[in-house]
């Protein structure tokens, strides 16, 4: 059975068109009504008790764990951000000279700094892929380009499942194919996708998959998610935090200071990993997420778009093939002649809310969105178009 609009779950008003998701989700009633029950308690600290520091945090890595397709929730660690995930990663890497590090042209960056940082510090290679200048087959071609530039030298291919800024969609399964051929890591920000476009741990086999929690996960800002595959098994991680190591749960005996981490993933959660509010919001969004299922809502983000993509297309607009890019977000390449200034005030008047990337709009949606959204911002952009 498809999905409906949810718009009745948000707090979205009439006159808002908000097609900047992949920005900053809006919170839903459940994830509000959460975030009190976790004011209420911090209110009352003399009802907090010893397992409300670590049962809620093992919930939500369970649920985590579900979404991606993965057995054991010790796999997962719970961070605040992309950048820390990806910190950790570094942090365990060794590299020889001249090893490769293979990137996507403009990925975002904090999937970029700490690969430069560990390049320079192995006097390593960054190796940049990017999409080639056409139209015609571009991703296609430039998921070709990325394959082919998987060879011996690379140590670490390190991508989104798809591209932040126009829903480019990149072939996982056979870029893990060949990173396998050549011992190579690939680590996967899925800030973008995981949530709203199905992952599965166990088909990709990532070896690290970080992603952020407060865009389609609607967890709050400063909230994200890891998980780290066997090659960090025993790693070593970026702080020492007395919650991630073995018999952590004896209060009255945390200065009998322990040697040994917490199983797999679990070393690498960052400190006060079980904040009271946070922890209550993302369990509420997660739950409601796996209801949803991404499946549906990739299906339902294509029923809504699908006559504005071909309107878009029909006005001069390039948007790519639908075959090789996402649903909940997409770029649109404006006509070279327009003035990017002269749209930017018409959305805004009309309060469409988008993103621009130079000379493209990064339009996305969600449940509390529907095909009137879209009517609205082709009837925008066409009456500027016209006039260009």
């Amino acid at each position: 059975m498809s999905l409906q609009h949810q718009k009745h779950l948000f707090d979205i008003p009439e006159d808002i068109t908000y097609l900047n998701i992949a920005a900053q989700s809006p919170s839903f009633k459940a994830i509000y009504e959460a975030g009190l029950e976790g004011l209420k308690q911090k209110n009352r600290p003399y009802s907090i008790t010893i397992s409300d520091y670590f049962e809620p945090v093992t919930e939500l890595k369970k649920l985590f764990a579900e979404l991606v397709d993965v057995d054991d929730y010790n796999r997962i660690a719970t961070i605040p951000a992309v950048s820390y995930g990806i910190a950790t990663v570094a942090n365990n890497i060794k590299l020889n000279a001249g090893d490769e590090i293979i990137v996507i042209h403009e990925q975002f960056p904090s999937n970029i700094y700490a690969w430069q940082k560990l390049a320079d510090k192995y006097n390593a290679v960054i190796k940049t892929i990017k999409a080639p200048n056409t139209d015609v087959n571009r991703v296609k071609q430039w998921n070709e380009s990325i394959i082919d530039a998987i060879t011996d030298k690379t140590a670490v291919v390190a991508m989104g499942n798809i591209h932040w800024s126009n829903g480019s969609l990149f072939d996982l399964k056979t870029i893990r194919q060949k990173t396998k051929t050549h011992n190579a890591l690939l680590i996967i920000d899925g800030s973008q996708s995981v949530g709203v476009l199905p992952f599965s741990v166990k088909e990709i086999q990532p070896d690290a998959l970080i992603c952020a929690g407060y865009k389609w996960l609607f967890g709050p800002y400063g909230c994200a998610y890891a998980y780290y595959g066997a090659y960090f098994d025993n790693g070593v991680p970026i702080e020492e935090n007395w919650s991630n190591r073995l018999n952590s749960e004896n209060f009255s005996g945390l200065t009998n200071y322990e040697s040994q981490y917490k199983p797999l993933a679990n070393r690498y959660s960052v400190g006060e990993s079980g904040n009271f509010i946070y922890v209550r919001m993302q369990i509420a969004a997660l739950k409601q997420v796996i209801e949803w299922s991404p499946k549906k809502i990739q299906e339902y983000c294509k029923s809504i778009s699908a006559d504005a993509v071909k309107d878009l297309r029909a006005l001069g607009c390039v948007i790519e093939d639908d075959n090789y890019r996402s649903h909940h977000l997409f770029g649109i390449k404006l006509p070279d002649d327009l003035d990017v200034n002269i749209l930017k005030s018409a959305l805004a008047e009309q309060h469409i809310f988008v993103s621009f990337r130079g000379n493209y709009i990064r339009i996305s949606c969600h449940l509390f969105n529907t095909s009137e959204d879209f009517k609205k911002l082709v009837a925008c952009m066409s009456s500027v178009l016209q006039k260009a």
